[in-house]
């Protein structure tokens, strides 16, 4: 069905501007007397000396954003240009921006918002989940990002025991920033201190005022509790602890989170700092992906639950701001997901205008179309080199299970699981059945293969130890975890 532009105007991008907290208060121009009184205002029809601005937003007095609107089928983001030509008509505006007189632009057909600033000598355009407040356009303002970028010039990077290629990964973030990217991927094998990495490059990104509220994402309740601890226990270059110069703040924790030896008090975020950003205020929130998730689109409208023990219950769905953070960090950025879990995952990072920065070892297709190709990275093969990772030794194990499949004859007892109940019948085959070896553990298992593959590598585990005196460290990688049925059980 035709929608014409005042209708979208109406039915949407009116909606959605007086439902932001504090709301735009919408009044036609020929109600304005003087500009200087306006607070929290989107004037329309906004008159320029290159035409009338659909909206013109004033906070304080002061003109900060012009919003260029198109009807609902047409492309928002070619009509930033007329936004452009706009700021460049404004007169008797509060400065100038390489000729621009406003100095942020929106462009919108009421379901896809494009948004830029316009100060700098280069600046790129992006989509944004819905417009700022007028808070958050006023904080923007106020802050002075060329002085972060100086701070980054005049302050090396130096923290104790930091390893050059970790310096190295900070330097290339805060380039790639100061350049204009706001989307970022680190790869760094693992085990070479990501998360060392993570808190040393945020404690700079807070000390040079680029950034206030710094989100720390995990998949993990126990990854949230080990990025806890990680924050927690970093001392910065001044010899404190990160949790004397910062709030660290995270959802609330189980005993089971933590290792026995790293457990402490966490202050758990209160709700106002998601829905009501205070831009005198700086902290780090760590948080599972889960629980963001169900805070941005209710419990229905999140990933699956089941008994899925990083769900959290305590979690409800908030009007949360997407100036809430500044900044960010997807810790393990690579995980695979469902189509459906994918899309809420990109749903989740994509609410909040923020810089994002990925975090991973193995960099995967759907982390590179989010973040882009690594802006630096560190290779497993570099590590070993250099001497910070130890090689593995290749252990072979032959398992004609694995290697020939599994051949059942008629009448042979199995083990039918029922996976919503996890109940378990025995039954006999009517007939001869044959698995090849792809099937193995997607649509049959054999626990005592499991077991004994098992007792094998657990008998090179106490060899190792024995001679070296450490037990090794252990990764299994399992072909599912569905509940009931889970190879990883």
């Amino acid at each position: 069905m035709y929608e014409s532009e005042w209708i979208t105007r109406k039915k949407r991008i009116d909606i959605q501007l007086k439902s932001l907290s504090p709301a735009w208060e919408i009044i036609p121009f020929s109600r304005v007397k003087d500009t200087s009184l306006l607070n929290n205002h989107a004037v329309e029809e906004y008159p320029t000396q290159n035409g009338f601005a659909d909206y013109a937003l004033f906070v304080r007095g002061k003109l900060l954003g012009i919003i260029e609107a198109k009807r609902v089928a047409i492309d928002a983001h070619n009509a930033l240009e007329q936004a452009k030509r706009y700021s460049l008509g404004c007169s008797n505006t509060i400065g100038e921006w390489n000729a621009f007189r406003v100095p942020f632009i929106y462009s919108s057909n009421g379901v896809k918002t494009w948004f830029a600033d316009i100060r700098g000598a280069t600046y790129s355009a992006r989509e944004i989940s819905g417009f700022h407040s007028p808070e958050a356009l006023l904080d923007m303002f106020n802050q002075s990002v060329g002085e972060s970028y100086n701070w980054f010039q005049l302050n090396p990077i130096e923290f104790e025991k930091i390893r050059y290629y970790q310096s190295e990964a900070i330097q290339a973030i805060e380039n790639n920033i100061s350049a204009g990217k706001r989307m970022l991927m680190l790869a760094m094998a693992t085990g070479t201190g990501k998360t060392f990495t993570a808190v040393a490059m945020v404690y700079r990104l807070l000390k040079s005022g680029l950034a206030k509220r710094v989100l720390f994402l995990v998949d993990r309740r126990a990854l949230a509790a080990q990025a806890a601890v990680a924050f927690n226990s970093f001392e910065t270059p001044s010899r404190y602890k990160f949790s004397k110069e910062y709030e660290i703040y995270s959802q609330r924790f189980q005993s089971e989170d933590f290792e026995e030896s790293d457990k402490f008090d966490v202050s758990v975020l209160p709700n106002s700092h998601l829905t009501k950003p205070d831009p005198a205020k700086s902290f780090i929130y760590i948080c599972t992906t889960q629980r963001m998730a169900m805070n941005l689109f209710g419990r229905e409208n999140s990933f699956i639950q089941g008994d899925d023990p990083d769900i959290d219950d305590e979690a409800v769905r908030l009007e949360i701001a997407n100036n809430a953070f500044d900044v960010i960090i997807a810790d393990e950025c690579h995980r695979g997901y469902t189509p459906r879990d994918e899309g809420i995952w990109r749903a989740t990072i994509n609410h909040f205008d923020a810089i994002k920065i990925g975090l991973t070892a193995t960099p995967a297709a759907h982390t590179t179309a989010i973040f882009g190709q690594p802006v630096y990275r560190y290779s497993y093969e570099q590590a070993v080199l250099d001497g910070f990772l130890v090689d593995y030794e290749a252990v072979r194990i032959n398992s004609n299970v694995r290697i020939n499949g599994i051949f059942l004859e008629e009448g042979e007892k199995i083990g039918l699981k029922d996976t919503e109940t996890g109940q378990e019948k025995i039954d006999a085959l009517e007939d001869v059945r044959e698995f090849d070896a792809s099937e193995i553990e997607h649509n049959i298992t054999s626990l005592d293969s499991n077991r004994k593959i098992l007792t094998e590598v657990f008998g090179y585990a106490l060899e190792h130890e024995k001679r070296t005196g450490r037990f090794p460290k252990t990764l299994i990688f399992a072909v599912n975890d569905i509940q009931h049925i889970s190879h990883s059980d």
